[in-house]
């Protein structure tokens, strides 16, 4: 499919050594610095997610989570890290409706499990980098500490999180400028995050999670009614952990994704949904593809909330939910003729009984890969700000259920339902593709949507970011305006509700590696601010 050069859009970039494809300029060129000076793919990974967590304030950060898929060149092997972080120990339900809590709530200290971020940076580091986390985080410092200027995205996200931001004393103070939001073209300077990350860069995780820069994140969690302590962050320091993925076959490629508490097993249920329904012969924009693409989803997204929960405090039906019987029985239950009504109870497929982030790609010249995701979930997170550690912390928590037995529900030293997942394609035992689609609860669906777009229905890593997008949640179809429509009142007349979004879904990054034409091709979503950059 040939780019259309008279509309509005961009082309994919090529290029020969390395590159990286990050939501943000800045991110973009500190990891093509680190590339060029001799780092890797992960070195280059942190780097940009370390300025993202500066440039990008209220998608990321030190005060969240982090999760990598990293294929070493020539190892065909994908390694899968787990970073996200635990409750405090204090977390228990009993003391969460002592607290007035009937669910979780995204702005209480309740929320907010210890990060895991820095955690996952210093493993992998040690693991797989070649150069010192003091280097790696320069970049990220000098934007800390000489400020930025906001860029559209960045100054719309804002925006819509000042009243957020309003709610804490500390975030309010320095998040916002006269009770606003700061605006388009403004300059930010956060030199407290810059002196911690200056200290973690010389004294490692340990100084992140133990000493003042933890007794201040505490001290701010307590005040606001959290049960956090020193000991909860200090054991923090150990949380992110080397884990086996998951991954299926789809269409003569691997498709790799982290196990749960992270949710890329609907990414992989979806693709074996779809493909046993076959490519829609009208195209990727037609009523036809979007109908089984949406109602794939609502079967994988029921079968998430009612199973997908930390693997080591509960059982996840795992084999179950990824076996080919099952995946061709749901399959089974999709009609081109109507939108199921009613589904059948989470874990069946008949009627018997028995719910903000920034991804990042990097590719280096030795042909090592690495899909990177880090969140702070909601928009700022929980909107809680340690002052003098200049970490915003995140509200990852509020993935965690209230509902006694159910396998989600909060407990002591727990993870909660993750949203953030990276992706890796390999083929013939080399890495293609690492990929990913930001957006919260979004993510298995954009990911499954840009796959598609591209392995199936044949449109470049750009255009495959570019097309407009749709998702299945809270009983409608919520659909970007580029959806056509005669496309809205067709997937109505099947039974979909459809509703316009203000904001559109997500935001995405890929480089695929072609190896017939020996370069690599970037792309990165018009929905951020960012860019594919290589050299």
């Amino acid at each position: 499919m040939k780019r259309d050069f008279h509309a509005p859009g961009r082309s994919a970039v090529y290029a020969a050594n390395g590159m990286a494809a990050t939501s943000m300029p800045q991110a973009t060129l500190a990891a093509l610095d680190i590339l060029r000076s001799g780092g890797n793919a992960l070195d280059a990974a942190i780097a940009a997610c370390a300025v993202l967590g500066v440039v990008e304030p209220q998608s990321t950060g030190i005060g969240g989570d982090c999760f990598c898929l990293y294929v070493p060149a020539g190892s065909g092997k994908v390694i899968a890290l787990n970073g996200s972080g635990r409750a405090p120990m204090g977390a228990t339900p009993e003391a969460l409706r002592a607290a007035g809590l009937t669910a979780m709530v995204p702005t209480s200290a309740h929320s907010v499990t210890v990060p895991g971020a820095i955690s996952a940076w210093e493993t992998l580091n040690k693991a797989h980098g070649r150069k010192s986390l003091e280097e790696i985080l320069a970049p990220a410092i000098r934007y800390a500490e000489e400020g930025f200027f906001l860029s559209g995205r960045v100054a719309s996200d804002w925006e819509s999180s000042a009243g957020k931001l309003a709610k804490h004393p500390g975030a309010a103070k320095h998040f916002l400028k006269n009770g606003a939001a700061y605006a388009l073209g403004d300059k930010f300077t956060n030199p407290a995050l810059g002196a911690t990350m200056r200290a973690i860069g010389k004294h490692g995780a340990k100084a992140f999670y133990e000493g003042a820069i933890a007794a201040d994140m505490v001290a701010t969690l307590r005040a606001a009614g959290g049960t956090h302590t020193e000991a909860d962050f200090a054991r923090g320091a150990r949380v992110a952990e080397f884990v086996d993925p998951i991954s299926r076959a789809w269409r003569g490629m691997e498709i790799f994704q982290c196990p749960p508490n992270g949710s890329g097993l609907l990414v992989l249920m979806i693709l074996g949904m779809i493909e046993k329904l076959g490519t829609a012969e009208q195209g990727f924009l037609s009523p036809e593809r979007f109908h089984r693409h949406i109602e794939a989803a609502r079967l994988a997204y029921r079968d998430r909330d009612a199973f997908l929960a930390d693997p080591s405090q509960v059982e996840v039906p795992l084999a179950k939910l990824l076996s080919e019987n099952y995946i061709t029985d749901l399959a089974k239950l999709i009609g081109d003729d109507k939108a199921m009504a009613e589904m059948p109870e989470a874990g069946h497929a008949d009627w018997q009984k028995h719910k903000d982030t920034v991804y990042l790609s990097v590719v280096d010249r030795d042909g090592n890969a690495c899909s990177f995701i880090n969140s702070l979930f909601e928009g700022f997170g929980s909107g809680i700000y340690a002052e003098k550690a200049g970490v915003m912390l995140q509200n990852r928590g509020f993935g965690f259920r209230l509902q006694e037995g159910h396998p989600n529900c909060i407990a002591p030293d727990k993870r909660p339902m993750h949203t953030i997942i990276p992706g890796m394609v390999m083929k013939n035992g080399e890495a293609i593709m690492p990929y990913g689609v930001m957006g919260g609860h979004y993510q298995p669906m954009g990911q499954t949507l840009f796959l598609a777009n591209h392995f199936e229905y044949g449109l470049d890593v750009q255009e495959s970011l570019d097309a407009p997008r749709l998702f299945p949640t809270g009983g409608k179809v919520q659909v970007e305006r580029g959806i056509p429509a005669s496309v809205i009142d067709r997937l109505n007349r099947l039974g979909h509700e459809v509703a316009l979004i203000d904001k559109p879904h997500g935001g995405g990054q890929a480089i695929l590696i072609d190896r017939a034409k020996g370069c690599l091709v970037g792309g990165s979503d018009p929905r951020k601010d960012g860019c594919a950059m290589g050299y």
